[in-house]
């Protein structure tokens, strides 16, 4: 079952790069006390996410963090060293917290997973925005169809802050 608003994350552990290397960090410590704006796509380098989804994000961050918003994730089913590539590539280092949800247990968790082995993707990630304020989810939205980014832009979840 998707999660819904009003509802609780659920616990997981992702992966991100630091100075020292990979390391494992906590829905708890990204989410615990603090306002976060967290976007989940399919694929990182993939085109949409690439090209539309992602660089909206960035074009906003003043604007969201002006807004109260303490952490700006984005959360994908790949490994912690494409995620670490495409922050760099995408310039996105220090502004987005670039999240691995490297066996998809997040989004499983969350009934957020899309099964895209069709396309030869496997289980990944729907592609999503949320607000979350201490770990509970506030506002939801969920793209219905592949390729576009309209409900969960970073434009649109500005509107519901």
């Amino acid at each position: 079952m998707t999660i819904s608003v009003g509802d609780k994350l659920p616990e997981a552990t992702f992966k991100t790069m630091g100075a020292d290397g990979a390391k494992a960090i906590t829905t708890g410590e990204i989410f615990s006390g603090r306002k976060v704006v967290l976007f989940g796509v399919p694929g990182a380098f993939t085109p949409t996410c690439s090209n539309n989804h992602l660089p909206g994000y960035l074009e906003n961050h003043d604007a969201l963090k002006a807004r109260g918003i303490h952490t700006i994730a984005v959360v994908s089913v790949n490994d912690v060293f494409v995620m670490n590539a495409w922050a760099r590539f995408t310039n996105g280092e220090g502004k987005i917290l670039f999240l691995a949800d490297g066996n998809g247990d997040f989004v499983e968790a969350a009934g957020l997973s899309a099964d895209l082995s069709g396309g030869g993707m496997g289980t990944r990630s729907k592609r999503f925005s949320m607000l979350v304020d201490n770990g509970v989810v506030k506002a939801l939205n969920v793209e219905d169809a592949p390729g576009q980014v309209t409900t969960s832009s970073a434009a649109g979840i500005l509107e519901q802050i």
